[in-house]
């Protein structure tokens, strides 16, 4: 049940108390109501950034040196990083060279810095943020990574995908919906494959994205495995209808030749 876990021990200091699920169930009740009002605050002030983030990207141009058919200089780089419980999957992106920060971290987790809500997660869905969470942009938590390079126009694309995704998110759940499913979920967007157990480990799940995308490193001409499957199978009937006269016509020969004989 991979997600979250922050890099502090605090969730290990609540999970050794003997009353935690005590504690959980008188507190449910409060969570969910407060967490109606966060997720519409939280909602409007994605709005808000969203906008702004658009035209800066508006107005990135590739540079000459870039310049050409094939430049990729943006980047989606999917990846897993260690924490005190199992982790933590997510995903960061921007240009190529560029320093990673806090603005630049999308992945699904719960709400606020306590430890709380991620505990109730286990239990039933709580409200969660799609930002950077503690330990996100910092490389000496990377535990594994799947990078895929863009073209501008695939990048522009892209991004407006996650921020849709981002201002439309749903709960966190540990097991229901957790960092992993919504990784994968942009990922399948982009055109790539994601790993069909959204409960494996974070590093085991980033590893298995790239294995079962062949390690690809851009999204290619066509953009999606799923579509390159598609039309290798079309031609391949097509292929099988070619022959199929063939084979008729052979038979028709046959035929004609053995009433020959006969006569």
């Amino acid at each position: 049940m991979p997600c979250r876990g922050r890099t502090s021990g605090l969730g290990d200091k609540m999970l050794r108390k003997g009353n935690v699920l005590n504690f959980l169930i008188g507190i449910c009740a409060l969570a969910v109501s407060a967490g109606l009002g966060l997720s519409t605050a939280k909602a409007q002030e994605e709005g808000q950034v969203s906008a702004p983030a658009t035209q800066a990207l508006a107005a990135v141009h590739v540079g000459p040196d870039q310049a050409g058919e094939g430049a990729r200089p943006y980047f989606v780089e999917f990846r897993a990083r260690s924490a005190h419980s199992y982790g933590h999957t997510f995903l960061v992106h921007g240009r190529v060279g560029q320093k990673i920060t806090k603005r630049d971290v999308i992945g699904l987790h719960p709400a606020s810095e306590s430890s709380v809500p991620w505990m109730i997660g286990h239990l039933i869905p709580v409200v969660s943020e799609t930002g950077a969470s503690d330990g996100d942009y910092e490389d000496k938590y990377i535990i594994a990574r799947y990078r895929v390079l863009l073209t501008e126009p695939e990048y522009k694309k892209t991004l407006a995908m996650m921020r849709g995704m981002q201002k439309n998110h749903p709960v966190w759940h540990a097991v229901l919906y957790n960092c992993n499913r919504f990784v994968g979920d942009i990922a399948q967007n982009m055109g790539l494959r994601s790993p069909s157990n959204s409960l494996l480990m974070p590093k085991e799940y980033i590893n298995t994205l790239k294995s079962v995308n062949g390690g690809r490193a851009t999204l290619g001409g066509s953009g999606s495995a799923p579509r390159q499957e598609a039309a290798a199978a079309g031609t391949k009937r097509q292929q099988t209808a070619k022959r199929q006269p063939a084979s008729a016509n052979i038979r028709q020969e046959a035929t004609v030749n053995i009433n020959a004989r006969h006569d």
